[in-house]
């Protein structure tokens, strides 16, 4: 035994490692990295495993080992200027998408074949009156919502805007995921109103996508964002479970108060009371607008598509109201 523990510290010492006792256990050096690691629990002086023989059975020379966080920084320094690109094992990949004039698809949010041209020639002054009980109770909910955010905002038409869009890409989601739960339970088509909805949902985050890049959200603001989606998310997943033709009919009032909120915007712009800037990079490829557009072409379009969200909405509690399914009528498709 006495030869083995000689011949094993000789082969140690001539590899340039160095090991001694310590009570029970083993105190294993490396001299060429200069650290040391205590093998607990190892008796008889026999080595299970440790750092030493690891760094014995790896082929990469120890000159080449380099430390994790040096190797951090030079995957930072080779990474800089350059696309991060995920490989995959699946070979996922998405082609290369150009635009007309042949360069690159900037976006990865949308691509080319969804974006439109917006119909502005809309009625402004179109409205649902109120007809029964469920009609002003939509109407008069909506009414008494916009007092305390028009005292909130004032005249910020930006974060009111910004505030608005939070709330209005909500219902679209939550009757468009309702309408796919009822298709699968009971075997029905839809009549193409889950991507009619869905449609809206998206479009109206879109808005939300192009208001953010003019107005720049404080921390206050966006903890409003975060109680207010919150309840009204909830609170809305119940009204629709409850009652679909309240909760569009709801929907078509909020949309008529948001069709008011950007005229007033419109109006703003107008009187230079705010600053008429450039359009942002997304929203002339969303709405195929002119290189040269400017926030007052935003805010027309976005005015359109709200006037659309609204016909929508009260067309399918008309539908409701008329003790039919939504699947009987055909769905606005596209229409924005």
């Amino acid at each position: 035994m006495s030869r083995f523990v000689l011949r094993s510290v000789k082969q140690y010492l001539v590899n340039g490692q160095r090991y001694y006792g310590s009570g029970g256990g083993l105190v294993y050096g490396s001299a060429v990295v200069g650290r040391s690691v205590h093998l607990s629990g190892q008796r008889n002086g026999v080595m299970f495993g440790g750092f030493g023989w690891r760094r014995m059975m790896s082929s990469t020379p120890a000159s080449m080992e380099k430390e994790p966080s040096e190797k951090k920084e030079q995957e930072k320094e080779e990474m800089k200027g350059k696309d991060v690109v995920a490989s995959s094992y699946w070979g996922i990949s998405r082609p290369t998408i150009t635009r007309e004039d042949g360069t690159v698809w900037p976006w990865n949010c949308f691509m080319p074949w969804e974006t439109y041209k917006a119909d502005v020639s809309i009625d402004l002054k179109k409205h649902h009156v109120p007809k029964n009980f469920l009609d002003k109770l939509a109407y008069r909910t909506v009414k008494l919502l916009r007092i305390p955010v028009d005292l909130f905002f004032q005249r910020r038409y930006g974060c009111h805007a910004m505030m608005l869009e939070t709330v209005a890409a909500v219902p679209g989601m939550v009757g468009g995921m309702l309408l796919h739960l009822k298709s699968l339970r009971k075997f029905q088509q839809s009549g193409g109103w889950i991507k009619a909805l869905l449609e809206e949902a998206e479009n109206e985050r879109m808005h939300l996508m192009t208001i953010v890049e003019l107005v720049k959200p404080k921390w206050y603001e966006r903890l409003l964002v975060l109680a207010v989606q919150g309840v009204f998310f909830n609170g809305f997943f119940v009204l629709y479970l409850s009652s679909p033709k309240l909760a569009h009919r709801f929907v078509g009032y909020l949309e008529e108060e948001a069709v008011f909120s950007y005229t007033e915007y419109l109006e703003s712009i107008e009187s230079g009371e705010t600053e008429n800037v450039p359009a942002p990079a997304i929203a002339v490829d969303y709405w195929r607008l002119p290189k040269d557009a400017r926030l007052k072409d935003v805010i027309t379009v976005i005015r359109a598509d709200e006037a659309h969200h609204r016909d929508i909405n009260h067309f399918a509690s008309d539908i409701k109201f008329q003790g039919k399914e939504l699947r009987e009528a055909p769905a606005p498709i596209g229409y924005h």
